[in-house]
């Protein structure tokens, strides 16, 4: 949040506010959506119409799933195999990369743990990022906001925990698009 930056907002029913902040202007006129029930329609659509080819053939069989002491975002079935998903909102820009976390995360490092014991028992386990900015190439952990995630991330890949990233930016017109199903993840 900057001063003077232009943003994105849509009304809303009841609450002290009468608007949701969905975006700020950044790139090329496109939104960074920081809104994170926008990133995770954005996420479901994408993956009902099939645009994410690492998620083919998949369904979203449940959404705010109970497991150990958390609640991660989804549970898939993809290929007749259940897949374990968690979603995270990079909306920090370094670049050409989106990062996250930009501070600690307690719950952050309780679900990448949640994965890792899934993948230990055999389960498909994956965390993926929405890097919601424009223009971004790549993803990578922001070390300084939470060093444990960044190393609970390396853990976590090493046991066969799959990393995704994907971007979406907001036009001005109001439509999320996909930028890019893929992201380059360095962890």
């Amino acid at each position: 949040m900057i001063r003077g930056k232009r943003c994105f907002c849509i009304p809303k029913q009841g609450g002290k506010t009468d608007l949701i902040l969905v975006a700020f202007e950044d790139k090329n006129s496109k939104g960074a959506i920081i809104d994170t029930r926008t990133q995770a329609k954005a996420f479901e659509r994408a993956v009902e119409l099939g645009l994410i080819p690492w998620l083919r053939n998949c369904h979203i069989k449940r959404r705010e799933v109970r497991v150990g002491n958390s609640r991660l975002d989804y549970l898939l079935e993809c290929n007749g195999e259940d897949v374990w998903v968690e979603m995270k909102s990079a909306v920090l820009r370094e670049g050409d990369y989106a990062m996250y976390p930009d501070c600690p995360s307690p719950r952050g490092r309780r679900h990448i743990g949640e994965l890792i014991k899934l993948r230990e028992k055999g389960e498909r386990a994956m965390v993926v990022f929405i890097g919601a900015l424009p223009d971004v190439k790549k993803f990578k952990p922001y070390v300084k906001g939470d060093p444990e995630i960044a190393r609970l991330l390396k853990v976590a890949k090493d046991r066969g925990v799959e990393i995704k990233a994907m971007s979406i930016s907001l036009l001005p017109t109001g439509d999320v698009i996909l930028e890019n199903s893929n992201l380059v993840v360095e962890i």
